[in-house]
């Protein structure tokens, strides 16, 4: 039995199984206790049920996910319009910190993937498949890239690639929030944003705005928030059209609604209360993430051989030594570089949004919200990492070919 889902019933199935994901965190403590992403526990059971029935002949899915993008737009556009300068303004060593740590993983992931391919008899470029394009390129790149593998005479690489791309995105969405968690409880870590001390700095017009949401109020907010989304995907296409540059969807957008926010802090222009914004990005957000896990095939991990296996099992291992040992320490090892070391392992294993599923699930667990993380690490992990991610791939396509 075949069924085929429109987009409509698509995204009414990810509500449900976001719903039912929030429902059981509430009833297992301990998915609570490991901070695991509400949009990953509805998800991925359903991808897992798809898996189950698949493999026993008895029903197959297929989804159209046609509202994945614009959910996501809409809630890189909320991340944008949180993005106050005023809270920001300390964050510039951190940012730089986490850019360069970026950089070294995008390497180092080529290393091990290519290093460990070569101790296991395998094409070096399958490696490569096992390393940044899949883990750090996520689905985009593993699309783009096996084929060129291919060309070049790895057997297999797109396969490979996809199959890592998909065991990067389910890892990265399960160990990046409990291993912070394990880090703020094992050091005993004061639970506060850098940003609280900066608040108490601010004028009463720069301080984070709280309002009652309701209809009207909602209707604001997406008032505001669906033209910039429309601004965004103009920018990014005059960036691309006049200049050659090409940019993921969502940056646009969150790169209008930053550079409006701060107008709006300078001018005053309309009211943009944070809680509602954050709410309507916290739904966006959730759905968007339920939907990209419930059309995992995770059947797509059974073609991978033992050796394609232990690669990214030893790649996991160095993204949380990195993350762990390195990073957090290097970002001051407070609760912001915790927060940013659960999104540094979501957006190096699986995809920004992960990174931001990571981290919101933190911060919902300790009721405290890292502005900066929220800033950092889209921007890093969706744009400037690939000022060295895609040459470094590129180069190593060249050279082990």
């Amino acid at each position: 039995m075949h069924f085929s889902l429109d987009a409509v019933t698509t995204t009414a199935l990810a509500l449900l199984l976001l719903a039912i994901g929030a429902g059981l965190k509430r009833r297992l403590k301990w998915l609570e206790h490991f901070c695991v992403p509400t949009p990953v526990v509805g998800g991925f059971g359903f991808a897992l049920l798809a898996w189950l029935l698949r493999d026993l002949g008895l029903v197959t899915f297929e989804l159209d996910t046609a509202m994945q993008s614009p959910l996501m737009i809409a809630f890189f556009t909320t991340v944008g319009l949180g993005g106050s300068l005023a809270l920001l303004k300390k964050g510039g060593k951190a940012l730089g910190v986490y850019l360069v740590a970026c950089w070294l993983l995008a390497l180092m992931q080529n290393g091990v993937g290519i290093g460990m391919a070569s101790l296991l008899g395998l094409d070096p470029l399958i490696g490569l498949m096992a390393g940044a394009t899949s883990l750090e390129g996520g689905f985009g790149a593993a699309a783009a890239f096996g084929p060129e593998a291919e060309a070049l005479g790895a057997q297999g690489a797109t396969t490979a690639a996809i199959a890592s791309a998909t065991f990067g995105m389910i890892i990265g969405g399960v160990i990046g929030a409990p291993i912070a968690r394990w880090i703020i409880d094992r050091r005993q870590i004061p639970i506060e944003a850098e940003d609280v001390h900066d608040l108490e700095k601010l004028t009463a017009e720069e301080r984070p705005t709280v309002a009652s949401i309701d209809g009207p109020m909602l209707l604001r907010v997406l008032a505001i928030v669906v033209p910039i989304m429309v601004l965004g995907l103009w920018f990014k296409e005059s960036l691309a059209t006049h200049l050659g540059i090409i940019l993921p969807s969502y940056v646009g957008a969150m790169f209008v609604a930053i550079v409006l926010r701060n107008l709006n802090d300078r001018f005053h222009w309309v009211s943009m209360p944070d809680n509602a914004l954050s709410s309507l990005g916290d739904v966006a957000l959730g759905v968007f993430l339920t939907m990209a896990m419930m059309n995992l095939k995770i059947w797509q991990l059974q073609e991978m051989g033992g050796s394609l296996l232990l690669i990214l099992l030893v790649q996991t291992l160095a993204i949380v030594f990195l993350g762990v040992f390195v990073l957090f320490r290097l970002l001051g090892r407070n609760y912001d570089a915790a927060v940013l070391t659960a999104g540094f392992i979501g957006h190096g294993m699986g995809a920004t949004p992960n990174a931001v599923a990571n981290m919101s699930a933190v911060c919902e667990h300790y009721r405290v919200i890292s502005h900066k993380a929220f800033i950092i690490v889209p921007l890093c992990g969706a744009v400037l990492i690939d000022i060295v991610a895609i040459p470094a791939i590129t180069w190593c396509l060249n050279a082990f070919a």
